[in-house]
């Protein structure tokens, strides 16, 4: 019995670990080296082409005795900019503050406002407007994986006013099918639905991950999911694009 009991009780650490790493609302202090690169959008003259690095970190922390976690995500996106070609710079900067909830079961939810500041060093690679906007997460671990979402609104309140108003809702579904030795499947592609623009889209994702385990503590999650749009409202968006990146998650309070 204890044999058969030992490489189950394994397996079941290892599963945690891998569901930990790809859980958004685990308290560990995070940075995020992600990458959008779309070769194809749908009906866009020039057949243009894109890449948009995001530098993502997430701080816990438990200020005013709320568990809560900061995010932010900065871009680094090379945009087609007619006619002199294409441009390369910051886009605008994403700043959430996620209130985590009390657990149901093993149902965790997290919900704060949302900011963007239009740091963006060219129009081309941001709205240059103001938004705010608020943000929800829900994760629910299985033994076999992760199930999960990410829900955001965000509306402009001020900015360049020549610029169109920004009026974004996105959802993002994960997806997570743990494998062995650190190995998991998953799909993870944002829908956006944005009115303002006409530029409305759902992708579907497809791909495959390992987490490591290194010294002191830190995990990382290495990845690459290419993403298909299934359907679209309007012209711009992208025909399929490769999401890929690395997670490194660093434990709190250890020395």
């Amino acid at each position: 019995m204890l044999a058969v009991a030992a490489p189950a009780v394994a397996q079941e650490a290892a599963h945690d670990t891998v569901n930990e790493a790809n859980n958004p609302l685990t308290p560990k202090i995070t940075i995020n080296l992600h990458d959008y690169y779309i070769p194809s959008f749908i009906d866009t003259p020039g057949d243009p082409e894109a890449n948009q690095f995001l530098l993502r970190g997430l701080i816990p922390s438990d200020m005013f005795g709320l568990p809560q976690l900061f995010r932010f995500t900065l871009p680094i996106a090379t945009s087609r900019d007619v006619p002199s070609g294409y441009v390369t710079g910051l886009g605008d900067l994403t700043l959430m503050d996620l209130f985590i909830l009390p657990k149901q079961g093993a149902v965790t939810l997290g919900i704060g406002p949302l900011l963007v500041v239009p740091t963006a060093t060219d129009e081309s690679l941001g709205s240059g407007k103001w938004q705010i906007g608020a943000a929800g997460v829900v994760v629910a671990p299985q033994s076999w994986g992760l199930l999960g979402g990410l829900v955001t609104y965000q509306t402009s309140f001020a900015g360049v006013e020549d610029r169109e108003d920004v009026n974004l809702l996105t959802v993002q579904p994960i997806l997570n099918i743990n494998l062995s030795d650190g190995w998991y499947l998953r799909s993870s592609a944002t829908w956006n639905f944005n009115p303002e623009s006409g530029s409305s889209y759902i992708p579907v994702g497809a791909g495959v991950g390992k987490v490591f385990q290194l010294d002191k503590g830190v995990t990382m999650n290495a990845f690459v999911e290419p993403q298909y749009t299934v359907w679209h409202d309007g012209a711009g968006a992208p025909r399929w694009q490769i999401f890929a990146g690395v997670n490194f998650q660093f434990p709190v309070g250890r020395r």
